[in-house]
Order: C-alpha cells, then sequence, then structure tokens
C-alpha cells in the first residue's frame, strides 16, 4: 500500500470512528432529574440524553459521515471542499458541547423527554389507558423541587472527542485530499479509446476532416476502402 491509500485510509477512517463515537455517546443519558413525590409514592425520575440536551451534536455527526462519504467520490477541488465541510462540522459539534449546560437548561430538556414519553405511552396504550399526570405534579412529572444530577460518565467528553476527531479528519481530506486515490481512476482507459477493428482484425483508421470526404465522395472513392479490401470489407 502506498503512503498516499494509507492516508487515505486512516484519514476517513477516523473521521468515520468520530463520527461514530458522536452518535453513540448523544444518544446516552446524560443527566437525571428526580422529582421527589408525598410519602408513599416513589419519586419519579427522568432521564435527559444528550441528544435532547444538544440536539445539533446527532445532526453534525451525520453530516460528517455524509461529508466523508462524498469525499470517497470526489477529487481535485471538490475533495478540498467536502473536507473543509467535515472539519466545520467537527468544530460546530465541538462548540455546541462545550457550551455550559444550565440547570434550567436541563429541566428543559427534561420535561420535553418527560411529554415525549408521555404521548408515547399514551398513544401505545391500549382502550382505556391513559398516560396520567406524574406524581409531583404537573403534567410532565417536573416541578420546582426537582433535583438535577448529571451522569458520572463523561458521555460529553466523548462527544467532543468525537468531534475533534472529525475536525482533524475534515483538516487531512482539505489538505492531502487530491493526491489520495480516486474511486473512478481503476476504470479509466490506460491509453484512450481505440479505432474499432475490422472483421480481419485491422484497425480503422479515423477519416482526416470533412474536406478530404467530400472530396474522395465528388471522386466518387468510398474513403472508407482500403487497399486490399475492395468495396471497404
Amino acid at each position: 500500500m502506498t503512503r498516499a491509500a494509507r492516508e487515505y485510509a486512516c484519514c476517513l477512517g477516523l473521521g468515520a470512528a468520530g463520527a461514530a463515537l458522536m452518535l453513540v455517546a448523544a444518544r446516552q443519558g446524560w443527566a437525571q432529574v428526580v422529582t421527589p413525590a408525598p410519602a408513599p409514592l416513589p419519586s419519579s425520575p427522568v432521564t435527559v440524553r444528550g441528544q435532547d440536551l444538544v440536539p445539533v451534536a446527532g445532526a453534525l455527526a451525520l453530516v460528517a459521515l455524509a461529508g466523508l462519504a462524498a469525499a470517497i467520490a470526489t477529487r481535485g477541488v471538490a475533495r478540498r471542499l467536502t473536507g473543509l465541510l467535515v472539519a466545520a462540522s467537527g468544530v460546530a459539534a465541538a462548540w455546541a458541547v462545550s457550551v455550559h449546560l444550565s440547570t434550567a437548561a436541563v429541566l428543559a430538556a427534561a420535561r420535553g423527554a418527560a411529554a415525549a414519553q408521555a404521548g408515547s405511552a399514551t398513544a401505545g396504550g391500549g382502550p382505556g389507558v391513559s398516560a396520567g399526570p406524574a406524581p409531583g405534579g404537573g403534567g410532565t412529572g417536573l416541578s420546582a423541587a426537582a433535583h438535577v444530577a448529571m451522569a458520572a460518565f463523561p458521555w460529553r467528553g466523548l462527544v467532543l472527542l468525537g468531534a475533534l476527531a472529525v475536525l482533524a479528519a475534515g483538516i487531512g481530506t482539505a489538505w492531502r485530499g487530491p493526491r489520495w486515490p480516486v474511486m473512478s481512476s481503476r476504470y479509466d482507459a490506460p491509453g484512450g479509446p481505440a479505432a474499432p477493428a475490422r472483421p480481419g482484425g485491422e484497425r480503422e483508421q479515423p477519416v482526416a476532416d470533412m474536406a478530404t470526404l467530400w472530396e474522395s465522395l465528388s471522386r466518387g472513392v468510398d474513403p472508407t476502402e482500403r487497399p486490399g479490401h475492395p468495396g471497404g470489407r
């Protein structure tokens, strides 16, 4: 494998791994909101996923994957532009997950997640089954006394790590991409199109120009006829 091919494989593999890491980490629970309920009722926990808090993270991961796939099918300036798009998606994702998440933002995301869960439960329930309000008051089961606990596992850090990998892959594609192999190079004809062969194995020679063609026709000579082949056959 040549150096360019190794760079090609490593850069695209790094970007794909980073985008996949972003997708997986964004689907995990980043926080949990617990609403206390009057005894003897249990408390009402709501898990808040990363895509609820930073919805653009998953979308930018998909953009990065699409850009890496486009880099395989492009060449030259188009591949440089594709690399810049991938790098931009990495920068945007890194900035989005680096912004401070306030308690109010987590509570708002938890209310949206709880409402979505209640709606899906209502839609999936049988006749006469209703989600109803959760303990703690409010249609979503959240109140001012809700307690926010961030996840111990650093899922946000993994999204940031994946975004940096996508950024590196985009920069590498924009910088070195035009020197990498292209998908269609293996199908290019090495010497250009060849003239069609005659039944006897002889290649036809192209007519020089239109003037020669008309001059031959005006003299009653078939321009396709070759010596030793009467009638051009």
